[in-house]
């Protein structure tokens, strides 16, 4: 694991949870580091066999920007971001973002999102289904309607207005990440999204969009599994019930 930085109070840092991502780390670094001056990036791996962590440290021992976590024992995208929130929070940093490492958010869309979060919001969160937002996929219907629907579907259960509850291109505040609780998330995929959207949703923190254009990944394998898209309709069901349960006691 590596050493925690120094108070970066000023920067801000960007969790990428990584694996069999060979292909892509090193433009997706290029490309972020190149996008502000304020960012540093931390690539969390989860024991990639394709020699993703590899290649994230040839990278950080060049780039003083860039920071590596090997983690170790069970997998998963929610495990990952947890450990790297909590790196980041314990390093010192006011301002945290989280995005994927497949090229799919275009890290220049990340000084507009942290305008807004300058301007006020907890939480800013690219946006695919806002106006101006959209998808360079090579999706069919029924894929592009399960991702419609499923962010809808999370809407309603969580009670947020938020339009895309499932994009995993966030910027947070130190502030509003402090309010949630992480010992009592227990998703291993991308549901971990939406416990944490509901989390902060219900803690009244201000959250706002900015439009993206999502573009499909060119290399490497999806990380999406019917097992993962399953956890989250069971989670996003169990959010909504004890929302609707909590309502009705008071």
């Amino acid at each position: 694991m590596a050493d925690h930085a120094a108070p970066q109070e000023n920067r801000v840092a960007i969790v990428v949870p990584t694996y069999n991502e060979a292909e892509n780390v090193r433009a997706l670094v290029e490309r972020a580091l190149a996008a502000d001056p304020r960012l540093d990036l931390l690539l969390v791996d989860d024991a990639s066999p394709d020699g993703t962590g590899d290649i994230a440290d040839e990278i950080a021992a060049l780039e003083p920007r860039v920071h590596v976590i090997h983690r170790e024992g069970p997998r998963g995208y929610a495990r990952s971001c947890r450990e790297g929130l909590r790196w980041a929070l314990d390093s010192g940093y006011r301002t945290v973002g989280t995005m994927d490492c497949d090229l799919s958010h275009d890290p220049e869309r990340i000084p507009a999102m942290l305008d807004r979060l300058v301007a006020g919001a907890g939480l800013v969160i690219g946006s695919r289904y806002v106006d101006g937002g959209g998808l360079e996929v090579d999706w069919g219907p029924v894929r592009r309607a399960v991702s419609r629907m499923g962010s809808a579907y999370a809407r309603r259960m969580i009670g947020t207005v938020v339009r895309d509850c499932t994009s995993g291109f966030r910027i947070y505040s130190a502030e509003a990440l402090g309010r949630v609780q992480f010992e009592l998330l227990h998703s291993e995929g991308y549901a971990f999204l939406i416990e944490v959207l509901a989390e902060l949703t219900a803690a009244g923190v201000s959250i706002d969009e900015v439009p993206i254009t999502y573009i499909d990944r060119r290399a490497g394998a999806s990380k999406i599994s019917r097992r993962i898209v399953f956890e989250a309709l069971v989670e996003t069901t169990g959010l909504g019930l004890r929302r609707i349960v909590g309502r009705s006691d008071r």
